[in-house]
């Protein structure tokens, strides 16, 4: 007895589906301005359904431009329908501009959106300048003959920049980014799957140990310096705390003004004083600049 034929496996649903809205036929300009003016205007939902089934074939013809980035298709066609039901609520009919016309640019936009947020991983960018480099280096490159993916000749840079009015900056930052392939920190790097990239980050941070003792010897350079200060006297310790231990130095004007005195005077005293305080360091530390607390030299 034969053994029974095998199932037939149904056709791809995403196939059915773009040949389903390619079989739907086209609106004359009467009929698109009357179901346009009746969604608008009453909210009738069934002329709603027929303009925007009638343009499903504009949204599949827009989304297959796009194919070459990577993405699914079906999802590509999806966020097309997002562009064609967005202007299906803002279209105006009395403006005399035809429905498929307007449909356009809200699909395209929708879609090549989608396309930047999706594309990498890596924030693309999505002003005006970035989103027409984004979608158009490539095509100048090959009218130009530049097959390269690295970075362009300055004839070519400039040529580019002038067609999309566009510094040249971001150009070459645009060309750098198409030209880099994302990567999972997950991915093994060998061919035996030994190893995953992220095995190869160095981590920066210090290791407890370090951590401890330079926590430690800060403390002790802090403590060495407060016992050295206490020897200065109380102007000598403002003079250096103000010129030499505060985030903006103040000016020998200025510290002048404030003690009565010449700037002359002031800087005298501070050279005073750091000599005294290099002193009282050598009698605690026995070498400053091996602890640390004076620059070598």
């Amino acid at each position: 007895m034969p053994s029974p034929a095998p199932a037939r496996r149904s056709a791809d649903p995403d196939r059915q589906f773009m040949k389903a809205a390619m079989a739907v036929p086209l609106l004359e300009r009467e009929e698109e301005l009357a179901l346009a003016t009746a969604w608008r205007e009453e909210g009738d939902e069934r002329a709603l359904h027929k303009l925007t089934s009638a343009y499903m074939r504009l949204v599949i013809a827009v989304a297959a431009r796009f194919r070459q980035y990577g993405l699914p298709f079906p999802d590509l066609v999806q966020e097309g329908n997002i562009g064609l039901m967005q202007a299906a609520a803002r279209f105006e009919p009395e403006r005399g501009v035809r429905f498929s016309t307007y449909a356009t640019w809200w699909i395209r936009s929708s879609i090549q959106d989608y396309v930047l947020r999706n594309w990498s991983i890596v924030r693309t960018g999505t002003t005006a300048a970035q989103k027409s480099l984004f979608f158009n280096l490539r095509r100048l490159r090959a009218l130009i003959s530049d097959v390269s993916s690295g970075a362009l000749t300055p004839e070519n840079r400039a040529y580019v920049a002038e067609a999309l009015k566009v510094g040249e900056d971001d150009v070459d930052a645009m060309a750098a980014r198409l030209a880099a392939v994302d990567r999972s920190l997950n991915a093994p790097f060998t061919e035996e799957g030994e190893g995953e990239w992220q095995d190869l980050l160095a981590d920066e941070r210090p290791d407890p140990e370090a951590a401890v003792m330079d926590a430690r010897d800060t403390a002790a350079r802090q403590s060495w310096i407060s016992e050295a200060m206490s020897r200065l006297s109380e102007r000598e310790r403002h003079i250096i705390t103000q010129r030499r231990l505060t985030e903006e130095s103040v000016t020998l004007e200025k510290l002048g003004e404030e003690l009565g005195i010449s700037k002359e005077r002031v800087r005298q005293i501070e050279h005073q004083a750091l000599m005294k305080l290099k002193k009282s360091l050598t009698e605690i530390v026995g070498d400053p600049e091996e602890a640390g607390l004076v620059p070598a030299g």
